[in-house]
């Protein structure tokens, strides 16, 4: 502005130009555009319409406006006009909305599965079908002209065993329906009860719902064994296995219908063997398979799977302060399954070998001071023990003398109560068995004594 009044010549043609200068100044915040020198009213004239142009756009275009901010216009008059005309445009027109394309990210192709995965797959699609979900059936007692209701209260899962539709399960997942019947239930004159509600998954891939009729129970080992009238082309039966050379860490699958969602494959390891499980009923049932696979209520019944898709075991029970998995499930080992199962198909019932004697319980066995073994508490009259020359625990002059102690039974070494039993599982009636024995005299002294019995039934 000071060179501006230097110029006396123009002083009166630029004295309005001067004035509108200064206005502009104050609208536009500080951002007039600088000048040199003015040489006529002409350039004055066209500076002032240039600085119109500007303020138009002042509002929508602050980015333009620092463009051609002071840096620009030291260049001088002649150079910032057609700079300025260039830059000053109008606002463009609203965006145009994005595609679907656009906002959709990337998708990777799904990689090939591993050898593990396609052998787990293989094995589920393979054995589902041979896994049903069982529904117990109470009967409720009947009213004056109300007819019979079923109730279903139990729900767990099953094998199927055969094309005859016999399905394998746990006693305790009937054993709401079992214990109304009471023990004689296979023996009435109108035939097998019908305990349950069997829905299968058919080969073609579609459920059916069929009635279970009860055809054996083994409560001591928490197995039962109902039967479908299902075409026998709808029964895909599982494969058996051995349980006997399962090894700690080895891989297992469980399947089964958990809080009722039917066929859940869940997959862990061996984490142990030779467990004694008690049942849901109270039962002790020797040789266990401990596993980290989940099992939950409705589990129950359901196959335990080797790497193979071979049935070692039937799915009984959990160790849990929650009523859910914790990762300690236990299985009937599959060597017990297939020695019991027939014989449930085949009597309605389980006849074991018995030696015909009472085990002391732990608490007895220790204020006795026996730790190992099997200690003879009782021995039936007439009874294969008492044939062999067993002898109980008994009263002598001295006190109370402790029976023979079992240790060895048919070559395999007794630790425990429960291994007399699962030893006995594996034997036949009217089998002829060495017994190792440790027999006390009245002077307290032991001695081994080896015996020979012949199995009866119990």
């Amino acid at each position: 502005i000071h060179k501006f009044q230097e110029n006396k010549a123009n002083m009166q043609a630029g004295r309005c130009l001067h004035h509108e200068l200064l206005a502009k100044q104050s609208s536009c915040s500080g951002n007039l555009l600088p000048y040199s020198r003015l040489q006529n009213t002409r350039k004055a004239t066209s500076f002032c319409s240039a600085l119109e142009k500007q303020d138009q756009y002042a509002a929508s275009s602050s980015e333009v406006e620092k463009t051609i901010g002071r840096r620009s216009l030291h260049l001088g008059m002649a150079a910032t006009l057609p700079l300025t005309a260039s830059l000053l445009k109008a606002p463009s027109s609203q965006a145009e909305p994005l595609t679907l394309e656009q906002v959709t990210p990337k998708i990777v192709p799904t990689t090939q599965l591993t050898s593990r995965e396609e052998q787990l797959i293989n094995v589920f699609d393979t054995n589902t079908y041979s896994v049903v979900n069982i529904f117990d059936i109470t009967i409720r007692g009947r009213a004056a002209a109300v007819p019979e209701v079923d109730v279903p209260e139990g729900n767990g899962s099953g094998v199927v065993w055969d094309q005859q539709g016999n399905i394998v399960t746990n006693y305790h997942v009937l054993g709401s329906v079992l214990k109304g019947l009471g023990p004689n239930a296979l023996k009435a004159a109108a035939g097998p009860p019908r305990v349950a509600r069997v829905t299968v998954l058919g080969t073609d891939g579609v459920q059916q719902t069929y009635d279970g009729v009860l055809v054996g129970a083994d409560k001591s080992r928490d197995l039962a064994v109902v039967k479908i009238n299902a075409p026998p082309e709808q029964l895909r039966p599982v494969t058996l296995g051995q349980s006997a050379p399962l090894r700690v860490g080895q891989q297992v699958l469980a399947i089964g219908c958990p809080f009722g969602f039917d066929h859940t494959l869940t997959t862990g390891v061996v984490s142990g063997l030779n467990r004694e499980v008690q049942s849901v009923v109270g039962s002790i049932i020797p040789g266990g398979i401990q596993t980290d696979a989940a099992i939950n209520p409705g589990n129950s019944g359901g196959p335990l799977l080797d790497s193979a898709g071979h049935l070692v075991g039937i799915n009984t029970a959990i160790f849990t302060n929650t009523g859910t998995s914790v990762g300690v499930g236990f299985a009937i080992p599959g060597d017990m399954v297939t020695r019991i199962v027939p014989q449930l198909i085949s009597n309605g019932r389980v006849v074991r070998p018995s030696l015909g004697i009472q085990v002391a319980s732990p608490a007895v066995a220790a204020r006795l001071n026996v730790t190992d073994g099997a200690l003879v508490q009782l021995v039936v009259p007439g009874g294969a023990a008492q044939r062999a020359g067993l002898l109980p625990t008994r009263r002598g002059l001295t006190g109370i003398i402790t029976g023979d102690v079992i240790k060895e039974l048919n070559g395999v070494q007794i630790k425990a109560p429960p291994d007399l039993s699962r030893v006995l599982d594996e034997l036949q009636i009217g089998q002829q068995v060495p017994l190792k024995v440790l027999r006390a005299a009245d002077d307290k002294a032991q001695q081994e004594v080896t015996l020979l019995a012949e199995l009866a039934s119990e």
